[in-house]
C-alpha cells in the first residue's frame, strides 16, 4: 500500500473515548485499556500484559494520536510493523516503519518525513537500535514515549528469549526522561519481573489482564489416523482460515502438499524458506487468499489477522506458554474459535531427546516445560483451568464452557488395584537399591523386563516385578503420569528425575485407599464450544444475514486487493457482521457500528451503504442522510 502522509493537524487532543471513536470506530474500550492509555498520557512507566486480542496496540496507538511528538515502537517483526502501518494509515493516522525491506530512496523519504514531524508513530526492529546514528536520529526527532511490544523477548527466562532484545535496557540510559511502555501476552511471574527489571521501568504502573480467552474452545485427541481427522476437522470450516503447527519444516511442506491434493488451499511456512517464498505465503494467507498456513513456530508471533477460526498443532508443543501463545492467535476478533491438539507420548519422547542436547540451565527449562505441557495434554480436568493455573490464575468452578474434558468428561475407572502396584513398586525398588527411579524403569519392572539396568540394580528379584504384564508399559507410563497430577507421586526436577511417594501416596497405599483414574481420551465428535461472553460486543453473537455477510466479504477483498493491504484492514469481520444484522441505511447510522472510524466512513462508507442497501428489502423512500466528508466527523446519533 502506498504510504500517505495525513497532516499532524487533522489529529486532535479529546478525551480518549471521542478519540477512540474518531480513530478506531469503537465506543468503548476492552478490559484495561482504558487505565492503561490515561497511565501513558501521563507520562508514566507502564507493563501490561494483555491477552493475544486484548487490544494491546491501542494502549500506544491512542496516546500517539492525542499527544504531540513521536511514539517509537519497537516490534520483533517486519510483518507485524507492515500490519500495523497499513492499518494506522488507512485509519487516517501518519505511522511509518524503517527495515531492511525499503529501497534506498524510500528510506531516505521516511527518513525526511521523521526529521521534518510527519510521523506520530514509528516502528524499529530492536536490532536496529544497535545501528550507527539511530540513537542520536532519535534524539532529534522529538520521541516522547517507547513501546516495547512482545516484551517477554526480553526475558531469558522466557519461552522466545531472543538476545538482541537485552539492547533495549540501553534506551532508558539514552532517553531517561522517556517513558516506556512494555506489552506482552504471555509470561509467568518471575518473566514479568525480570521484564520490568531489564527495561528498568521506574514506579511502573503494573497491569495483568486474566489469561482467559472464552471464546477459544481447547480440545486434545491421541493422535490415531491423524491426516484423515484433520481434513475432516477443516472440511467443516471450509471458509474459515486456520492455522497449522508442525515440529518440522519438512512436515510442513508435507502437510500443505497432502492438503492441497485433498482440495484445501494450504501454503507452508518455516524458517528455511527463502524470505521472498516465505514473505508471498505469509501475505497469501493474511489476505484470505488461502485458508490454511502449515507452519513451524517460526510462524505467527505479532500476525494481526484476527480471523483466524482455529489453530491446530499437529505435534506437542515444546511448553504451556508456546502453546498459549500459538492457540491465542485464533479468534482475536473475540469470535468463537477452535485450539486443537493431536497428542501421543512419542512426541513428548522425541522432544525430550532434544532437550537431552542442551546445557544444563536450559535443560531443566525446557524439562520443567515439557513436562507441563504433556500433564495438560493427559490431564482430564478442565483445559481452561490448566493453562490459567499454569499463569497463577485460577478459574471458578463451572466457568469453563468450551474444552473437550468439560463438553464432554472423560470416563473415570476404578484403577485402586494399578495405583498400588504403581505405587508398591517405587517403594520396593528404593528398598532394593537405596535410591529412587525414574518412571520408565518403574514401567519395565511392573512389564517384567529385564534390561541391563534393571538387572545391574537386581530389581528383578523384587516382589512387584512383572506384577503388571497384562498392560504395556504405555499404560503405566499414562498411569504414572496420572498419579503425579492425583499427587500421589512426587517428580524430582532435573533431566533424570525419579518419582517418590508423597505423604498422600503413603497414605494411600497403606490404607489403600480407593483410587479413581480416567481412561484415556477417544477421538471425540468435533463440535465448536459455545462461548458466552466471549463476544466483543453485546449482539456479535447474534443472528445476521449471511448471505449479505458473504457479500460484504467480497467487497471488503476488492477493495483491499486495489489498496494493496490485508482485508482486515478494512473492516474486521465483526464490523461486517454488525453490517449484515442491523442494514444501517445511512451514514449516521452506519458510524454506530463497532469498527467503523470517521476516515474509514468517509473511504469505504458509500460503497459498504450501497451493498447493504441492494440486499435490503424495499422500504417506503425517506430522506437520506449524507455522510461526513473527508476529515469531518459526523453528528453523534440522537
Amino acid at each position: 500500500m502506498p504510504e500517505s502522509r495525513p497532516s499532524v493537524a487533522t489529529l486532535f487532543d479529546a478525551d480518549p473515548k471521542a478519540a477512540l471513536k474518531h480513530h478506531f470506530g469503537f465506543d468503548a474500550f476492552r478490559p484495561l485499556q482504558e487505565a492503561i492509555v490515561g497511565d501513558v498520557l501521563s507520562g508514566r512507566d507502564v507493563f501490561a500484559l494483555l491477552p493475544t486480542g486484548g487490544g494491546k496496540s491501542l494502549c500506544f496507538q491512542l496516546p500517539a494520536v492525542m499527544r504531540e511528538g513521536l511514539t517509537v515502537v519497537v516490534s520483533p517483526l517486519i510483518a507485524l510493523m507492515k500490519d500495523q502501518v497499513d492499518a494506522m494509515v488507512t485509519a487516517g493516522i501518519p505511522a511509518t516503519y524503517l527495515n531492511s525491506t525499503l529501497d534506498a530512496e524510500e528510506a531516505r523519504s521516511r527518513l525526511r518525513g521523521l526529521h521534518q514531524g510527519a510521523y506520530r508513530l514509528l516502528y524499529l526492529a530492536p536490532e536496529r537500535l544497535g545501528l550507527p546514528h539511530v540513537m542520536g536520529d532519535l534524539a532529534a526527532w522529538n520521541v516522547t514515549r517507547f513501546a516495547i511490544d512482545e516484551a517477554h523477548c526480553i526475558s531469558e527466562w522466557g519461552h522466545d528469549f531472543r538476545p538482541e532484545y537485552r539492547r533495549l535496557a540501553e534506551l532508558r540510559r539514552s532517553f531517561p526522561s522517556v517513558p516506556i511502555l512494555a506489552l506482552t501476552a504471555t509470561a509467568t511471574d518471575r518473566v514479568r519481573s525480570d521484564i520490568v527489571a531489564s527495561l528498568e521501568l521506574r514506579d511502573p504502573s503494573v497491569y495483568v489482564a486474566s489469561f482467559n480467552r472464552p471464546n477459544l474452545s481447547y480440545s486434545v485427541v491421541p493422535k490415531n489416523n491423524t491426516f484423515s481427522e484433520l481434513v475432516a476437522f477443516i472440511r467443516k470450516r471450509k471458509k474459515e482460515s486456520g492455522i497449522i503447527y508442525a515440529a518440522s519444516r519438512r512436515q510442513t511442506e508435507s502437510l500443505a502438499e497432502k492438503l492441497t491434493k485433498a482440495g484445501i488451499s494450504a501454503l507452508p511456512y518455516h524458517a528455511g524458506l527463502e524470505p521472498r517464498v516465505r514473505s508471498y505465503n505469509q501475505d497469501r494467507f493474511v489476505r484470505d487468499d488461502v485458508s490454511v498456513i502449515c507452519a513451524t513456530v517460526a510462524f505467527g508471533m505479532g500476525i494481526n489477522k484476527p480471523n483466524v477460526r482455529y489453530v491446530v498443532h499437529y505435534d506437542v508443543p515444546k511448553n504451556l506458554e508456546s502453546y498459549y501463545q500459538e492457540t491465542g492467535r485464533a479468534g482475536r476478533d473475540g469470535l468463537a474459535a477452535d485450539c486443537l491438539l493431536y497428542f501421543s507420548a512419542g512426541d513428548a519422547a522425541k522432544l525430550l531427546g532434544f532437550i537431552q542436547e542442551k546445557d544444563e540451565r536450559e535443560r531443566a527449562l525446557a524439562l520443567e516445560g515439557l513436562r507441563a505441557m504433556q500433564h495438560y495434554a493427559e490431564s482430564a480436568r478442565c483445559r481452561r483451568a490448566v493453562l490459567l493455573g499454569h499463569f497463577g490464575e485460577t478459574l471458578p468452578e463451572g466457568a469453563c464452557t468450551g474444552c473437550d474434558n468439560c463438553l464432554s468428561p472423560r470416563a473415570s475407572f476404578d484403577g485402586t488395584v494399578a495405583a498400588q502396584k504403581l505405587l508398591s513398586t517405587v517403594v520396593r525398588v528404593r528398598q532394593a537399591s537405596g535410591f529412587s527411579v525414574g518412571l520408565n524403569h518403574l514401567a519395565d519392572v511392573l512389564v517384567g523386563r529385564e534390561t541391563e539396568k534393571v538387572r545391574a540394580w537386581y530389581h528383578d528379584s523384587v516382589s512387584t516385578f512383572g506384577i503388571g504384564k497384562e498392560f504395556g508399559r504405555t499404560y503405566w507410563l499414562a498411569i504414572g503420569r496420572e498419579l503425579v497430577r492425583l499427587g500421589l507421586l512426587r517428580q524430582t526436577p532435573g533431566l533424570r528425575s525419579v518419582l517418590e511417594l508423597t505423604e498422600s501416596g503413603r497414605k494411600t497405599l497403606l490404607e489403600r485407599t480407593p483410587v479413581s483414574l480416567t481412561a484415556q481420551p477417544p477421538a471425540p465428535e468435533r463440535r465448536r464450544a459455545s462461548a458466552p461472553g466471549a463476544s466483543t460486543g453485546p449482539s456479535a453473537d447474534a443472528p445476521f444475514d449471511e448471505a449479505l455477510f458473504e457479500e460484504l466479504r467480497a467487497l471488503r477483498k476488492r477493495l483491499a486487493d486495489e489498496r494493496d493491504v490485508p482485508a482486515y484492514v478494512i473492516f474486521p469481520d465483526t464490523t461486517l457482521r454488525a453490517m449484515a444484522r442491523d442494514l444501517p441505511r445511512n451514514a449516521t447510522e452506519l458510524r454506530s457500528i463497532a469498527g467503523v472510524g470517521d476516515k474509514k466512513l468517509a473511504d469505504y462508507g458509500d460503497a459498504f451503504l450501497s451493498e447493504i442497501g441492494a440486499a435490503r428489502p424495499p422500504m417506503a423512500p425517506g430522506p437520506a442522510l449524507a455522510g461526513p466528508k473527508n476529515g469531518e466527523q459526523s453528528e453523534p446519533e440522537a
